[in-house]
């Protein structure tokens, strides 16, 4: 009998024992009416809807996509699909799919061909340049493209243009997870692999819902889970998650308050001396520090603090500090969170305390939100600097600039490239004039989204969109660029374990619609950008040549690539860099040997100061490391900004649903998918709902100092005094019509982590009450659909 993967979103178990490989299930998806051996042709790709990397190869008939199957020979999810995998694909067949230029003439958008599109892109970025210099030019990015186009999009804006406003929407999601890797071991690249689940005794996830996020990750969990030797599980989360239900103990801390439960849980490892004091000697900086804060937070405290029982800390510390085989996982919990590289940062000083690295089973995975996300900051496309070089290290530029043949002043390095909330906030000022946003939709991700909106709206800023649909941003712009969608170009991308999978072109683009690395590229030539010999600067001119000037840029660094090729990626599994001559076969784990990266002349970054972001000078770092051990980072408990009160009384966070991601551009046009989550809603906790007078389905208002969102209501097991928004949908409707009051982001306060600069999404102050009975007009049927829509399997 089928399994119906909306309602069990992980499919059946395959259990197993620790110590022996994850068994094989290829999952597949057809159209109605196309049977396997009806299919033309099956092309190598892997998933681009979360950052777990799925394997997959699509399956065209007619020159069209009609399905998916899993790889079952790929190291990342032995053939399984999720469901986001097994129903996105369609959204590429949308009928409003964007399939040529379009220009704003009279206030309106109106189709053009390429060369009318491109000349006033053109044009403006000369205009800037002359008038205002590069600093007049930002481009924000995505999560989601190939490693080709964003090396291309960063040569471009920090070679060619020399702008230092380069980011991406990962500075929404994965942040946090690159800062915590360089404040611990000097550099980004994340220690563990997917392959310690079948492993670890413990497996701790604080902050991360991954049977949700990552669903086939949680699959290759469950399967441990019903074998023998099964693993403890630790959670941390304030929503009674699938995780959660599962787990030895939850942790269900208050918002805002992460950095007290680990100071708590660091008291109790330290105190009952389950730590490796050779490990800590040899390899680690900054112990004694951790060991004096940590005696500030015995459980009592952090019971106080977290609203969360003392015995529960104690147990949960028991289980990490006796674990033979410990992994932990962390994710938007934490890092979207009060104080995120900070609570992120005492999570790899667990490991450190207990020499939990490199070994199968011991490992940490700082994971990401997007399937791209780990491309962006090797590649220099997020606010670093391509190959993991440290923009304050002149002989990392000077590198660079012989790698692209520039002068190595026409490197943007005076300060750090600048984030995300900061170039909006130079857009609103006005000094950043032209804004090219690619693959992402920040009219719904970002916080206090009327603000967004005006800064968007501005006549004086020059928005470029390069998008696959009509998004809310893309109706804002001044110009819009249609691109080809993933199976319709050829390129690679990495997901959070380090596994590079290429995905090859598997149709065409609908329309005149072109690639990212085309598009960057046509634009690159009608700059007429060269290097200091006069030669087309960015040199490649398609994928290949891109990936191979990539492995250039790439070698000798943490991320090397230079093992790896188009023909070794073909045919087999996905591959873990570094890859390299050293490393044929690809690296399962870092640090294995207690060596990092973290030399003050090779390091990524010098590190900041966890609780007001400063900087570290250069020879601060090399007098507190000078011999690149790993780095034990103490954190002091700050309170969040925004806390609940009397007019504001609850905790407010956002997430995401098993169904949906990022702002539902593709998943709202797979029909499945939408019909499983079609409309926002609330979670309350029953305690409160029955005080409020609130019932299951009910319309009610959520609303903070910046705006309100009217959905039903869900009663579930969601701690006391905290609500949960998902943040997916929309100002509209995937039609195109009016949905105000459903963004999540309408809530959500402008401040961001002063380390990874990452914005906080979880610890606004909220209030929540019955909607009045003229408001609710015609969401009667949202009530029904949001009642209904999560399946009795999947319920929380």
């Amino acid at each position: 009998m089928a399994v119906d993967r909306i309602a069990d979103p992980w499919g059946p178990r395959t259990p197993y024992e620790p110590g022996t490989p994850w068994p094989e299930r290829v999952d597949t998806y057809l159209a109605d009416g196309v049977t396997p051996d009806l299919v033309d042709r099956w092309v190598q790709s892997a998933a681009v809807l979360h950052s777990n990397g799925d394997g997959l190869d699509i399956a065209v008939k007619d020159g069209r996509i009609v399905g998916v199957r899993g790889r079952g020979v790929d190291r990342v999810n032995h053939g399984r699909l999720d469901p986001k995998d097994l129903f996105g694909w369609q959204a590429n067949a949308s009928p409003d799919r964007l399939t040529t230029p379009l220009v704003r003439v009279g206030g309106e958008l109106q189709p053009c061909d390429w060369d009318t599109a491109m000349d006033r892109i053109v044009l403006r970025s000369r205009q800037l340049l002359d008038d205002f210099g590069p600093s007049s030019i930002g481009f924000y990015t995505s999560g989601q493209l190939f490693l080709e186009a964003y090396y291309t999009q960063g040569a471009i804006a920090h070679g060619a243009i020399g702008t230092n406003h380069v980011d991406g929407n990962t500075r929404l999601c994965t942040a946090t997870a690159a800062e915590a890797l360089k404040e611990t071991f000097g550099c980004d690249g994340q220690p563990g692999s997917y392959t310690d689940v079948d492993h670890a005794d413990v497996i701790a996830l604080f902050g991360h819902n991954v049977a949700e996020t990552q669903t086939v990750l949680w699959a290759r969990m469950l399967d441990r889970l019903a074998g023998s030797n099964p693993p403890a599980i630790v959670c941390v989360d304030p929503r009674l998650t699938p995780v959660a239900r599962h787990a030895t103990v939850h942790l269900a801390p208050l918002p805002g308050t992460n950095v007290a439960l680990m100071n708590g849980l660091l008291h109790e490892i330290i105190a009952h001396d389950w730590i490796d004091r050779d490990y800590i000697d040899a390899h680690t900086v900054g112990f004694d520090e951790l060991r004096r804060r940590v005696e500030e937070f015995p459980p009592e405290r952090v019971a106080e603090i977290c609203g969360v029982d003392a015995e529960d800390v104690r147990h949960a510390a028991r289980l990490l500090g006796t674990a033979k085989r410990l992994l932990s996982t962390v994710l938007q919990g934490f890092y979207q969170s009060h104080q995120a590289t900070a609570a992120a940062v005492q999570v790899n000083n667990v490991h450190l305390l207990r020499g939990m690295l490199g070994k199968p089973g011991c490992g940490v995975l700082q994971m990401n939100g997007q399937p791209t996300a780990e491309n962006t900051r090797e590649c220099g496309a997020d606010g670093d600097l391509a190959g993991f070089r440290n923009w304050a290290n002149d002989a990392h530029i000077a590198e660079l600039a012989k790698l692209w043949n520039l002068d190595p002043l026409q490197i943007p390095h005076y300060a750090p490239p600048t984030h995300a909330m900061q170039m909006f906030r130079f857009a609103e000022e006005g000094t950043l004039r032209m804004l090219w946003v690619t693959a992402t939709n920040p009219a719904v991700s970002l916080p206090e989204l009327p603000r967004i909106r005006d800064i968007l709206s501005q006549d004086r800023l020059f928005l470029v969109v390069q998008d696959i649909f009509m998004t809310e941003t893309a109706a804002l712009a001044d110009v819009v660029l249609p691109a080809a969608a993933w199976g319709e170009k050829t390129g690679t991308f990495t997901n959070a374990d380090r596994t590079v999978h290429l995905s090859e072109k598997a149709v065409e683009p609908p329309g005149s619609a072109r690639s990212d690395l085309e598009i960057f590229l046509d634009y690159a030539r009608r700059m007429d950008f060269h290097d200091k010999d006069g030669h087309s600067f960015p040199p490649w001119t398609d994928p290949e040549s891109a990936f191979e000037a990539w492995k250039k840029c790439s070698a000798g660094r943490p991320c090397d690539y230079t093992g790896l090729s188009y023909a070794k990626l073909r045919g087999g599994s996905g591959v873990q860099w570094p890859c390299n001559a050293e490393h044929p076969d690809g690296t399962e784990r870092l640090y294995a040997d207690a060596q990092f990266w973290a030399t003050p002349d090779y390091c990524e970054a010098y590190g900041k100061d966890l609780i007001t972001g400063a900087p570290l000078e250069p020879t601060e770092y090399r007098a507190m490391n000078p011999y690149g051990k790993a780095i034990i980072k103490a954190a002091e408990y700050m309170r969040p900004h925004e806390r609940p009160s009397p007019e504001y009384p609850f905790a407010l966070i956002t997430g995401r649903t098993v169904y949906h991601f990022h702002t539902r551009t593709k998943t709202a046009r797979a029909q499945q998918l939408q019909r499983a989550a079609p409309e926002v809603w609330v979670e309350v906790s029953p305690r409160d709902a029955e005080r409020l007078g609130i019932e299951e389905g009910d319309i009610v208002e959520v609303s903070t100092p910046r705006g309100c969102v009217r959905c039903p209501a869900r009663i579930c097991g969601i701690r006391d005094g905290v609500l949960f928004v998902p943040f997916h949908y929309g100002y509209w409707d995937t039609d195109g019509t009016d949905g105000h009051h459903r963004a999540g982001n309408e809530l959500t306060l402008t401040d961001w982590d002063p380390v990874s600069k990452q914005p906080i999404y979880k610890t606004a102050a909220a209030r929540l009450r019955k909607a009045p009975a003229q408001s609710v007009g015609g969401n009667g049927a949202a009530r029904a659909a949001a009642t209904e829509a999560l399946p009795a399997g999947a319920r929380r």
